[in-house]
């Protein structure tokens, strides 16, 4: 069994799209993953399961959600191994503010390519870099007063989900202590 992160777009943010993490633990747990956690009241949630079944679960995992709770979002599973990729790939690992730094999570490289359209919105301290495994906006100013979050939070983003490194940190903590 392999440790994985399920990452939800857009849940409990204002009143839409509200998913109480019990709810999401019960969810994952009747889906037949194992040891199911969440972290934070963001759509972060931990879970085992068998390595095969990683590259199914983002589907399974979004039409439960449908299905049970009526809510369509953007779900992205990384693979314990796939998130430590993502965590090493950055390239500014140490910023003053953590919340500042966003990591953008996808499906798959294709879903990162529409993002070069960010880079016409970048303030002169503001950073945008793409990587096969995910993409990095620091947003030095911070989030609320960047163009090129605003339009990764809106429509542009709409197919992909983030996360602040803070709050990557703390999921890669807790993936390290799950049992090999």
């Amino acid at each position: 069994m392999d440790a994985f992160v399920a990452l939800l777009r857009g849940i409990n943010v204002g009143r839409g799209n509200r998913v109480p993490m019990a709810g999401l633990r019960s969810l994952l747990e009747e889906q037949g993953f194992s040891d199911v956690s969440t972290l934070l009241n963001s759509g972060n949630a931990i879970f085992r399961a068998p390595a095969r079944v990683g590259a199914q679960a983002e589907a399974r995992i979004g039409q439960a959600l449908t299905d049970r709770m009526a809510i369509s979002v953007p779900v992205i599973v990384k693979s314990a191994q796939q998130f430590g990729l993502i965590v090493s790939g950055n390239p500014n690992p140490v910023v003053a503010d953590p919340s500042r730094l966003l990591v953008v999570f996808s499906s798959g490289p294709e879903a990162l390519k529409p993002l070069t359209a960010l880079e016409s919105l970048l303030t002169p301290d503001e950073s945008l870099f793409i990587t096969p495994h995910a993409a990095y906006l620091h947003c030095t100013a911070g989030i609320s007063e960047s163009k090129a979050a605003a339009a990764l939070l809106g429509k542009l983003g709409r197919g992909v989900t983030t996360r602040n490194w803070g709050t990557v940190m703390k999921i890669a903590a807790a993936l390290s202590k799950q049992p090999p």
